[in-house]
């Protein structure tokens, strides 16, 4: 076997291989012997078809199954030749078989960038220290009590206001078709000023009085999220039949209580702060993490496998998908195509790829090094979300080894990013969360 390696870029190649003619010619010989003991050719007993007869009648299908044959094997000991680290299936186009000549292929390959060693020192890095506000924290019970709220029916005559619910029959009118959201609705429960339909539809209804009825015309926005409404205009005929007002429990120690975890109002306050506090941490070291990112980026340059990308994309998109049908939504329900999402994260995919392949780097330079107790803590924190026993996890991991290799390589990673904020000096600078979003 022979092979030559054609460069068309520092991540892509094209292997020119060879397999000499004796290789083909024995395995052409050893096709037919196999195929002469099974093949049934009327005029001949079994086993006794001679070659030429077995050539005329499955040439096509021995040749092309030795193709593969001597393809596969070729571009595995071609693969070990040259010490490539290939990406993804190689793209090859075989060619057909000619007797008593070598066989010749081309196969083209990605493969992982060769990253120079990187300068790991000298990196500038700030850390945003969040700290959750009293504001925060009122909010955050602010919704809960609202959640835990009752509606009472509203008797004084009076008309509807702003945070009222009111409990309507309405229908609408499209000049060029009636959507199903248009069709006759009753009994229904909406919040004036929440503009779950639209804000302008709340308004017109702001002002009515049990038992009125009213018709009004609303233009929907381009960008309306309901592309059937989108740009159109449409009249409404609504009923008010009942206005109610919301109900909320008692801010004290007993409001604690009914959530089940809580003895006392400032138990509550101080879980909340810090479930709030955990997010912003995680916050800050993603910000930490993205520093590094971008300034090793600016360190080093190298071409990114298409396969990676593609890879990552298709990823990223099927999260993205998953997300939406947790809301009975799809891609379309958005205004977009799956293949406007692949376009839309394509760029985040391949600079996720660059961070994978710079960690990978960095562990490789570093020879670092996995913690025992750092794997342990991973196995504590799935049987936990998972809730699971924590053997259980362990033994799943320990049955499949493609994806305990999975799990140390992303624990590995992380261990490099620490290993490289341990290198350089941090600044630590307090701030509230309102004061970076202004």
């Amino acid at each position: 076997m022979q092979v030559t390696v054609e460069d068309l870029s520092s991540v892509k190649k094209v292997l020119h291989i060879e397999a000499p003619a004796e290789d083909v010619k024995k395995a052409l010989d050893s096709a037919y012997a196999e195929l002469k003991k099974q093949a049934k050719v009327k005029g001949f007993r079994p086993g006794k078809a001679p070659r030429s007869v077995l050539e005329r009648l499955y040439k096509s299908d021995v040749e092309s199954d030795v193709a593969g044959e001597i393809i596969s094997d070729a571009f595995r000991e071609a693969i070990m030749e040259t010490k490539l680290k290939i990406v993804g299936p190689p793209e090859i186009e075989p060619p057909a078989i000619v007797p008593d000549e070598p066989y010749k292929f081309d196969a083209t390959v990605e493969i992982f960038p060769e990253l120079t060693d990187l300068d790991l020192k000298g990196i500038e890095l700030s850390k945003n220290m969040y700290k959750a506000t009293d504001q925060e924290i009122e909010n955050q019970i602010a919704m809960i009590r609202k959640n835990m709220s009752s509606l009472e029916t509203e008797e004084e005559d009076r008309p509807a206001k702003e945070e009222d619910f009111v409990l309507i029959d309405y229908e609408g009118v499209c000049p060029d078709g009636q959507p199903d959201e248009l069709r006759f609705t009753e009994n229904f429960t909406m919040e004036l000023g929440t503009g779950r339909i639209l804000k302008d539809f709340d308004a017109q209804i702001i002002g009515m009085k049990r038992d009125e009825e009213k018709d009004f015309e609303i233009s929907f926005p381009e960008d309306y999220f309901n592309k059937e409404l989108a740009s159109k205009q449409v009249k409404f005929h609504v009923r008010l039949k009942e206005i109610r007002k919301q109900i909320l429990p008692e801010l004290d120690d007993e409001f604690a209580k009914d959530l089940g975890e809580y003895e006392t109002l400032d138990q509550l306050k101080d879980s909340i702060r810090d479930h709030l506090q955990q997010g912003y941490d995680r916050r800050s070291e993603q910000e930490l993490d993205e520093q590094v990112f971008q300034a090793l980026l600016g360190r080093v340059e190298f071409e990114v496998p298409e396969t990676l990308i593609k890879h990552e994309t298709a990823s990223m998109v099927s999260e993205a998908e998953r997300a939406l049908s947790y809301r009975d939504m799809t891609f379309e329900d958005t205004g977009a195509t799956k293949e406007d999402m692949e376009e839309r994260y394509r760029e985040p995919a391949e600079q996720q790829v660059r961070r994978y392949l710079l960690l990978d780097k960095i562990v490789e330079q570093e020879n670092v090094e996995l913690p025992e107790e750092e794997l342990e803590n991973a196995f504590k924190g799935m049987a936990e979300s998972l809730r699971q026993p924590l053997e259980i996890v362990k033994k799943y991991y320990a049955s499949d080894a493609e994806q305990m290799n999975m799990l140390r390589q992303t624990l590995l990673q992380k261990e490099a990013l620490k290993y490289v904020k341990n290198l350089n000096e941090i600044k630590e600078v307090e701030l509230e969360l309102q004061e970076t979003e202004e």
